[in-house]
């Protein structure tokens, strides 16, 4: 079953940027938008040392970890080799200029 919320309007998330969301039930989740401007949503916590990933660096489809540099797609959430881990993912659509989180 969907849980569609809406976050924002696609203007409040810079592009190669992001915006932090806190939700009650979810706690902290990371909104990114990359250069092809597509939206994506991921825990905001990095799996090795919980940096907050909303502060890092997007790149194409990735973010770089603001602590450490480790690289997590976007996409998926998956860690890139040579490190290992994942972050939750959460679906995103965007509606007529809206950003909306499946949580």
């Amino acid at each position: 079953m969907s849980n569609w919320k809406r976050i924002c309007a696609t203007r409040d998330v810079p592009m190669l940027g992001a915006r932090m969301v806190a939700s009650e039930d979810h706690g902290r989740i990371a909104l990114f938008r990359n250069g092809a401007d597509a939206f994506f949503a991921l825990r905001d916590k990095c799996p090795h040392k919980g940096g907050p990933l909303s502060q890092g660096i997007v790149h194409g489809a990735t973010v770089t970890c603001p602590l450490h540099s480790w690289k997590i797609q976007l996409e998926d959430g998956q860690v890139v080799p040579p490190d290992v881990g994942c972050v939750k993912r959460y679906p995103v659509k965007v509606e007529h200029g809206d950003v909306f989180i499946d949580l």
